[in-house]
């Protein structure tokens, strides 16, 4: 008897078991496999809760979706709006970020420069560089009586004798001779340089 009462037990723990898993089949079939509901849009509405004794809101029946303040209902509606259109138009997109679309990024210009540029495009281009000096060393001259003055000039271990007039190495044109300098000018840029007597 014993036997049988546990072959009984186990008989209706397996029955309510089998059961239990029909059920659960079930439901996973009909939620995941068909959909029942018609194919024409339906607008959700949300059901207004009612107020229950002592000021507590009452549970309600429906589904209640949260929106987003100021966005439009969604619909299954076809037609074109142009609202939404023109609210999409108008947003503008910024960004802080570096541009993806370049291999490196910019650097950015300082900002105390814009006025230094704006300055320098108003003062025009830069002035021509100075002309170069003129290497040579007066260190003496020589004059007889009734001949013109001659100078000594040297540029490293070259020695130049000239007369007013008369050019020097290729280039320099001695202009005046004094006492105490000469006067040469550069005919290569027209540069005018006055050399004072070196001594020794």
């Amino acid at each position: 008897m014993q036997i049988a009462a546990e072959n009984r037990n186990k008989l209706i723990a397996a029955a309510v078991l089998g059961g239990l898993a029909l059920v659960l089949i079930a439901r996973a079939f009909f939620s995941f496999g068909g959909d029942s509901s018609p194919s024409t849009p339906v607008a959700s509405a949300a059901v207004p809760a009612v107020s229950a004794p002592h000021g507590k809101p009452a549970a309600t029946r429906g589904k209640i979706t949260a929106r987003r303040p100021g966005a439009a209902p969604r619909s299954l509606d076809p037609q074109l709006r142009y609202d939404w259109l023109k609210a999409s138009e108008d947003t503008k997109y910024e960004g802080v970020g570096r541009n993806i679309f370049k291999a490196q990024a910019e650097i950015p210009k300082p900002e105390g420069s814009g006025a230094t540029d704006k300055k320098a495009e108003d003062e025009g281009p830069p002035p021509p560089p100075p002309p170069p000096p003129i290497n040579l060393k007066f260190f003496g001259f020589a004059s007889k009586p009734g001949e013109p003055k001659k100078v000594f000039l040297s540029q490293g271990e070259d020695v130049f004798i000239a007369r007013e007039g008369e050019i020097v190495d290729r280039r320099y044109k001695v202009v005046q001779i004094s006492p105490m300098s000469v006067e040469i000018e550069d005919e290569m840029n027209n540069h005018r340089q006055s050399i004072p007597l070196t001594q020794g």
